[in-house]
């Protein structure tokens, strides 16, 4: 609905004061002659223009603040404009959309009515203006001025219509072409727009105008500029991006430096000093272009940029850059490890090639023994005798091949693998990198780690290794690889192809000692906070540890005993006792109670009654003794083995059983001797897995002690594979096994013949002092030396009661 009308106007005299209805309005000025439509939503307002007749005339006044729905007349500016209502237009919201015309400025002198609307007393402004002839030219001279800027702002914005230059162009007063550009400008703010409406004196007006024609003009040529500086490299479309080109080109125009784009020129610079390979660099550089293209809040960019960390980060050139000293070599391998003579040697042969070809491929090393002979250790002091860099890698448990390789980039949260993380952290490029616990390493559906490591453990391959990360080739080949294992069964052969194999045996006694006093005594004393002068450790205090409180191949065990003592006399000592303590037997008794191991007194014991053996076992552990234990019953010749044995050691059982059948006339036994009975074999500790043929011997001898009633000669152990003939094969782990019988108080060993270069080349003759070796390439010469009661003259000996048995072996004993 619309409502029209003549409208009528109002002149009044310059000066005079009549009353007219006050429409408060908001962000809004309205200028004289200038027309403005207006959005009249406000109860007041909307009754004041419902009571508007014929006399069409309303003073229009912006209020000071904007926020105010209810404005009182201290809340209105003082200056307004007399204005001429034109149009009403009602509109859907109950609102009305009214067109006004300014005609005159005003000033608010005095309200009358302020209810239902203000209604207010108000006297006409004029302008004012110089007369005389030189401030005429001056303000002639502003206006064309002030008409020119807006005509170039006019032709340079696409926002007004070009149809207001000729406009202003024909606008002869100066006041009022102050008034009409003014009104016509859209990025004055409602202050300054107020501001000109107060401005009475034109000169005034036409300056404040001026400047803000000038601020404007700046702006619009730098706009063009940044404008012509980004639009080859941005589309309309991407209306984010061009808006950051153009805070970068203004940040530029300020003199202020983008943080982002100083985090790419040092990106640059790093990825310059790396010493990167030609294709490394390229696709750095190429990576690093992409990011600074990208937004900072782009998904990719975070990925993108820990990808150029990466490659900037690693040391591609950087080595540890030390000379190689032979003899400072030599002497940290002796000052920090006791024996290892085989390993040592190893170590300084590579030494000395890479002394003469510095440039020769890192060899990669594999120690395989028990554990605590120090394998771990053993790769810290190699390192330091290199003067490298040392990172562990633990591959215990590791089941995922893209913890060595890397994850790919696609991947949430993905990183590179872990050498390439331990090459990092070292920071050169030829590192002592150990993968410890290689056989402990797992396999699932995510792949195959130990695959995964046929590339990097190749001397051949590595040089050219790609992290499914990184993606680019990196060198490895100057990085010394030591892998260590407790045992080679679980680990690839393709992978044991690759790698060199040194083991690492048991510790002796005598070596036990000799580390004790030389490592694990001076550690466990400081470790615990004890005074050095408080403490004694006699020699045979310490051998007596090794002896009766340990049974392993390392001295792991033997350090927390010697921690264990230390802890008793720290609590002596806090307590008041501060004497100096020497530590004994009946100390140590005090102390450890009941963890006294008492192997050697178990292998006397359980070998008095026949039919009772003791082999020796090799174990990832280091060696270990074995009983073997056989029994009979009557029944049919049946024949049962117990034990948690494997299939191997079950077809051992059974080639004993056959050896001892088809020679019963020579062992003084009936040909069916078994007919009538059950022989039951038995190997304790059941819960253990067992398995392997050298336990065959002590099988025979088992079965021939049984059956013949004759106990085994005291404190005697074997090993060695029986075959059907009667023949004796070699075995493994010779130095282990011996040694296991040594700590279990062994006193005669039974040996293949074909073991006897193993036992000069392992052992030293401290170690086999107190021991007579037996060296046995027939059945026959192992029950000669196990069963010297029944040899020579079995042939005349039948079985007898236990009594008799008994009191021979007391005697052989």
């Amino acid at each position: 609905m619309s409502l029209s009308s003549n409208s009528k106007s109002i002149a009044l005299p310059v000066g005079s004061a009549k009353v007219f209805p006050v429409l408060p309005v908001r962000d809004t000025v309205l200028f004289p002659h200038a027309v403005l439509p207006l959005t009249v939503g406000r109860e007041s307002s909307i009754q004041l223009i419902e009571s508007l007749g014929d006399q069409r005339t309303i003073v229009v006044v912006a209020q000071r603040d904007a926020r105010q729905d209810s404005p009182q007349p201290d809340q209105l500016h003082e200056f307004g404009t007399l204005a001429t209502v034109h149009k009403v237009v009602k509109m859907p919201n109950q609102s009305r959309f009214v067109f006004t015309e300014g005609t005159a400025r005003v000033r608010l002198t005095r309200f009358s009515q302020t209810e239902p609307f203000m209604v207010a007393e108000v006297e006409i402004v004029a302008d004012q203006e110089d007369t005389d002839a030189n401030s005429a030219s001056a303000t002639e001279a502003l206006q064309r001025n002030v008409i020119s800027q807006f005509q170039q702002i006019v032709s340079n914005s696409p926002t007004l219509s070009d149809e207001l230059q000729t406009i202003a162009a024909n606008i002869h007063e100066a006041g009022r072409a102050a008034d009409f550009i003014a009104s016509s400008l859209p990025f004055l703010t409602t202050a300054e727009k107020q501001e000109l409406l107060e401005s009475v004196d034109v000169a005034t007006r036409l300056e404040k105008i001026n400047g803000c024609l000038a601020k404007e003009i700046g702006v619009q040529q730098l706009r063009t500029k940044i404008q012509t500086e980004v639009q080859d490299q941005v589309q309309q479309s991407q209306r984010d991006y061009y808006l950051r080109e153009q805070l970068k080109a203004i940040q530029k125009e300020l003199g202020e430096v983008d943080e982002g784009q100083r985090d790419i020129d040092e990106l640059r610079q790093k990825i310059e000093d790396a010493g990167m390979p030609d294709e490394v660099k390229k696709e750095a550089l190429k990576e690093l272009n992409r990011l600074s293209r990208m937004s900072p809040m782009a998904s990719d960019s975070s990925l993108v940029r820990n990808y150029v960390e990466w490659l900037a980060a690693l040391p591609w050139a950087r080595s540890s850059g030390t000379d190689v000293d032979l003899g400072k070599a030599h002497e940290i391998l002796n000052e920090d490890h006791y024996g290892l003579k085989k390993v040592k040697d190893r170590i300084l042969d590579y030494l000395s090639v890479l002394e003469l070809k510095p440039d020769m491929k890192g060899p990669i090393l594999c120690f395989v023994g028990p554990p605590g002979v120090g394998k771990t250790s053993l790769g810290r002091s190699i390192a330091r005798a290199l003067g490298r860099k040392f990172q562990r890698v633990s591959l215990g448990g590791m089941h995922d091949e893209a913890e060595i390789r890397g994850h790919r980039r696609t991947y949430v949260g993905a990183l590179p693998g872990q050498i390439m993380q331990s090459i990092r952290r070292a920071d050169t490029h030829d590192p002592v990198i150990m993968l410890d616990e290689l056989d402990k390493l797992g396999r699932d559906f995510r792949g195959d780690p130990a695959a995964a490591l046929l590339e990097t453990l190749d001397p051949e391959q590595n040089n050219t290794f790609r992290d499914n990360y990184l993606d680019v080739p990196f060198d490895l080949s100057k990085v010394l690889f030591i892998c260590t294992a407790n045992m080679l069964d679980p680990i690839p052969e393709p992978l044991l192809d690759r790698m060199e194999i040194i083991h690492l045996q048991g510790y002796s006694e005598e070596e036990k000692v000799h580390i004790a006093y030389r490592y694990l005594i001076p550690r466990q004393v400081e470790a615990n906070g004890i005074p050095p002068e408080l403490i004694e450790f006699p020699e045979p205090a310490v051998r007596h540890l090794v002896r009766h409180y340990t049974r392993e191949a390392g001295v792991r065990k033997l350090e927390q005993v010697l921690g264990t003592v230390c802890r008793k006399v720290a609590r002596r000592y806090v307590e008041g006792n501060k004497d100096n303590l020497v530590i004994d037997k009946e100390l140590l008794q005090e102390f450890l109670g009941g963890m006294q191991v008492r192997v050697d007194m178990e292998v006397f014991e359980r070998t008095r009654r026949p039919g009772v053996a003791v082999g020796l076992a090799w174990t990832p552990a280091g060696g270990d003794v074995l009983f073997i234990e056989a029994n009979r019953m009557k029944g049919k010749g049946g024949f049962t083995m117990t034990g948690q044995i494997g299939e191997v050691m079950q077809e051992s059982m059974q080639a004993a059983l056959t050896w001892v059948r088809s020679n019963a006339d020579s062992l003084g036994l009936e040909e069916d001797f078994n007919s009538q009975v059950d022989l039951h074999i038995h190997v304790p500790a059941g819960a253990i897995p067992k398995d392997g043929p050298s336990a065959g011997v002590t099988m025979v001898t088992t079965l021939v002690s049984l059956m013949t009633n004759t106990p085994i000669r005291p404190f005697t152990a074997m090993t060695g594979e029986v075959t059907l003939s009667g023949n004796v094969l070699p075995v493994g782990g010779i130095k282990e096994k011996f040694l296991a019988a040594r700590r279990a108080g062994v006193q005669h060993v039974i040996l293949p013949a074909d073991n006897r270069q193993d036992v000069e080349e392992d052992l030293t003759p401290a170690q086999t002092e107190g021991v007579t070796i037996h060296y046995a390439s027939r059945v026959e010469e192992v029950l000669a030396a196990a069963l010297p009661l029944l040899h020579p003259h079995v042939q005349d000996r039948k079985p007898e009661g236990e009594a008799e048995s008994a009191l021979a072996f007391s005697s052989l004993a």
